[in-house]
């Protein structure tokens, strides 16, 4: 029996969440075939068998919480020569079992050893990139992987779309290259009402896998309500929901931040009566930052809380906060510091459309230097925004207002927007704070 534990799906993860199993227990699997669909932080991906062989037992179901690491499927290898693939970490369970694992002594059965050299062909391919992490796999480079779902082909992200609004995909038209469905037909479907999903039927209790209760739990266990004495007045109502995918991570970076930051914020308030009618208000924004960075760099910077060191970045990748149904994406703008307005227009553009189809790969959900948020296209002035790590500041824009102004001795009404800097105040002192906070100002009053 060979067991796969769940691979890294993005750097430095430290769980997924099933969304839908690809194969059934009992099926027979190819290496490279779809097995599961898991969403990561932000993103959908899927994720291919390690093995050839028998699915005999799945460590967990749609909803369900696995770790990294963690034990995610078992499989019947032919033969039983099967190794795990090259993430799976844990020694075998006896010493005779690792005996077994051992090309020399497996070859000493005509037949088996067939077998065994087959396994061996099949860990000597490189890691396709399908998932980040050293994973058994073909040699074939995968990427937007579909799958066929009610005889259309569909990709992770567009299929999670449907379960979300309640779309049959089977009766939706596709507009995509190859007869693919698109993010775009699922949501005509759901607004035209022409393809309504049918209530899925509960398995029947046979072919559900039991729930493994270790001394280490190998999954989130879906939470039951409070105990009736700390639950809340009789007079309460709803009902108690697990965080999912996006929220639960939210509220993880959130709690990790809340740790290892100690914020301050810095107010104040832009005036923007120079500016031309149908200014880009981001692209100004994001100029803004990198005037700011340019008069006090140690803002553009991360910070190691571990090992008391910061790096001062002589480029600028912004994480933008997009805000969604489904929870806050941090999406890293690239070359803020270089871009042109109309390529920096177009790469907010791209990130916006990817966020909102759930296909933003994870390479850009990380790694930016200074963080920027535009509460304002909502409600609300001034903020706290929060930092995550390792950066040491971000910056909050909020509504745009009018404003009486004194103007050489007299009165006039100046469009402003209100500006909220919050900085980590172990690596940045006030006077750099509001440095960068004024040179940011000065450049949100050019007329261009």
């Amino acid at each position: 029996m060979s067991v796969f534990n769940l691979p890294d799906l993005g750097e430095g993860l430290p769980d997924a969440e099933i969304v839908e199993w690809l194969v059934s227990e009992g099926d027979e699997v190819e290496v490279d075939q779809p097995l599961v669909s898991m969403e990561t932080a932000k993103a959908v991906v899927e994720v291919p068998s390690p093995f050839d062989g028998k699915v005999t037992k799945f460590h967990g179901g749609p909803g369900d919480v696995i770790k990294t690491g963690a034990p995610l499927a078992e499989f019947e290898v032919a033969g039983e020569a099967g190794k795990e693939a090259s993430t799976q970490d844990e020694p075998p369970a006896t010493e005779a079992a690792a005996e077994d694992e051992k090309p020399a002594e497996a070859s000493a059965e005509a037949s088996a050893g067939e077998q065994q050299e087959e396994a061996g062909k099949s860990e000597e391919r490189e890691d396709s990139g399908t998932v980040v992490g050293k994973m058994q796999a073909g040699g074939e480079v995968l990427k937007e992987r579909t799958s066929t779902v009610g005889g259309v082909k569909v990709t992770p992200a567009v299929r999670a779309l449907a379960r979300k609004l309640k779309v049959d995909l089977s009766q939706v038209s596709p507009s995509g290259a190859d007869g693919v469905v698109t993010a775009a037909d699922v949501r005509k479907a759901a607004e035209e009402g022409t393809a309504p999903a049918q209530a899925r039927r509960e398995q029947p209790a046979a072919s559900k896998p039991e729930p493994e209760f270790p001394a280490e739990p190998e999954h989130e266990s879906k939470p039951a309500s409070p105990a009736p004495s700390s639950q809340p007045a009789a007079s309460a109502s709803g009902e108690w929901e697990p965080l999912r995918g996006t929220r639960r991570t939210m509220a993880r970076t959130m709690s990790e931040s809340q740790k290892r930051v100690v914020p301050t914020t810095l107010m104040d308030d832009a005036d923007i009566h120079a500016w031309r009618a149908g200014e880009d208000v981001t692209f100004r924004l994001l100029r803004a930052l990198a005037a700011g960075a340019k008069a006090e760099p140690g803002l553009n910077a991360w910070y190691d809380d571990e090992q008391n060191m910061r790096m001062v970045h002589k480029g600028m990748d912004v994480g933008m906060a997009v805000d969604t149904a489904d929870g806050l994406f941090v999406a890293r703008l690239k070359g803020v510091h270089k871009g042109s307005r109309e390529d920096i227009r177009g790469e907010i553009n791209r990130l916006k459309e990817n966020v909102k189809n759930r296909s933003i790969p994870p390479e850009d959900l990380k790694d930016y230097t200074i963080m920027l948020s535009n509460f304002g296209v909502f409600a609300g002035r001034y903020a706290t925004p929060i930092i995550n790590p390792p950066c040491v500041s971000i910056v909050a824009a909020g509504v745009l207002r009018h404003e009486v102004v004194p103007v050489l001795g007299g009165v006039e009404v100046h469009r402003m927007i209100p500006l909220s800097l919050t900085f980590d105040h172990r690596t940045v002192t006030g006077g750099e704070a509001a440095r960068f906070l004024k040179a940011m100002i000065a450049d949100l009053s050019k007329a261009e």
